[in-house]
């Protein structure tokens, strides 16, 4: 049996359950619908490949040049750098002054940032984007 406090602990989790419930929701009644209302003819023309209006030319399994993979990786690590660095900005901003964090904040993001550039460098060096 949950006592009292122990109750009022995980009544902060109760948004986050419902938001968990709702997408689960939200994710099954699609999938769900979709196969009940969408449409669902078939035939040659439909189960062609579509490019533009353009009938297929050859054979879509034909292999690509790895560079363009290492680039591909690339702009996600740029995106995740991004995607790191904006919560950092947000505490950076609102740290105090005299409380002495600013320079360990400011050592760690530089650092990061840093092994990024450093990585892009060696990439570059090394002619991962050159494509001829």
């Amino acid at each position: 049996m949950l006592t009292l406090a122990t109750a009022s602990e995980f009544s902060h989790y109760v948004p986050l359950a419902v938001l968990l419930v709702m997408a689960l929701i939200f994710g099954v009644a699609n999938l769900v619908l979709t196969h009940v209302i969408g449409p669902s003819r078939k035939g040659k023309v439909k189960g062609t490949t579509y490019e533009s209006g353009v009938n297929p030319i050859g054979t879509a399994r034909r292999r690509f040049n790895v560079r363009f993979y290492i680039v591909a990786m690339t702009f996600l690590l740029f995106d995740v750098e991004i995607v790191f660095l904006y919560p950092w900005a947000s505490v950076f901003s609102s740290l105090a002054e005299d409380s002495g964090l600013t320079p360990v904040f400011l050592g760690r993001c530089l650092f990061f940032i840093l092994t990024s550039i450093i990585a892009f460098a060696y990439a570059w060096r090394k002619g991962v984007f050159r494509y001829d």
